[in-house]
């Protein structure tokens, strides 16, 4: 989610995470107020038909890494990471004991992930961790190590509403070999493999460098990208990402048998 979430997208986890059966763990890790955080989106959930909600507070790597953690993480049906800053997460969670297991039961299918704003930023191999200078260049945006919930993509979020296609394409040209995907306020991707489904209000933003035909980075001064291929694709487009190929509108049976 690309942050501002609405009740609709809201819903759709509470819907996929098993709905009045569901049972739901907030984690705040980005945010200064992990304590408003958490209340904020236990009531949201509750009020939105889930099970139950509660909140698992990781402020540090030793309770990341504390094995009471476990057993509260794998009796969640969805784990919805909050905004704040992307680095606190990575800062927290990476290579813990917590990360390994949220890691095993997401490849295992066992419990719906979700992250607005930062939480979702974080599901990014590279992560995109700040940069507002004007411009397409190396010092426009700056990078560091996601979690790789999502692997080969690098995920931006408040993107139109923050002007942010600069720093995405400057992220890419860095990183040719991932996909740069800008998600706008309540919007979101829905992934469970090798596509992503556009859902809510606004539109996702694909940037793709793979097609480029001349790819150049300096250190200082604007970036060459010729070539590159930019797709903006509101709710109901699909994008395949193996085949970097994406469905606009409403995929037909005859389209899908094409396919």
């Amino acid at each position: 989610m690309g942050g501002a979430a609405g009740p609709a997208l809201l819903s759709r986890f509470v819907e996929l995470s098993g709905a009045a059966a569901a049972r739901i763990l907030v984690i705040a890790t980005a945010s200064e107020s992990p304590e408003t955080a958490e209340a904020t989106y236990i009531e949201k959930f509750e009020a939105l038909g889930a099970g139950s909600a509660r909140a698992l507070r990781l402020s540090s790597r030793v309770e990341a890494n504390d094995p009471a953690a476990g057993p509260v993480l794998r009796e969640a049906t969805g784990i919805f990471f909050t905004g704040g800053d992307q680095e606190r997460i990575t800062g927290v969670l990476g290579g813990t004991a917590a990360d390994t297991l949220l890691h095993e039961l997401v490849a295992g299918g066992r419990v719906v992930l979700a992250g607005t704003s930062a939480g979702a930023a974080m599901m990014s191999a590279t992560m995109i961790t700040g940069g507002d200078r004007p411009g397409v260049a190396a010092d426009s945006v700056r990078t560091g190590p996601g979690l790789e919930f999502l692997p080969c993509v690098v995920i931006d979020q408040h993107f139109a509403e923050r002007g942010r296609l600069n720093r995405l394409l400057s992220a890419v040209a860095r990183y040719p070999h991932e996909l740069g995907v800008g998600i706008d306020e309540d919007t979101a991707i829905l992934t469970g493999g090798d596509s992503f489904e556009v859902l809510g209000s606004g539109a996702v933003t694909v940037v793709d460098a793979g097609a480029a035909t001349d790819i150049r980075v300096p250190p200082a001064g604007p970036i060459a990208l010729a070539g590159a291929r930019i797709h903006v694709l509101p709710a109901g487009c699909t994008f395949h990402l193996t085949g970097r190929r994406p469905v606009t509108g409403p995929t037909s049976p005859e389209r899908e048998r094409a396919a």
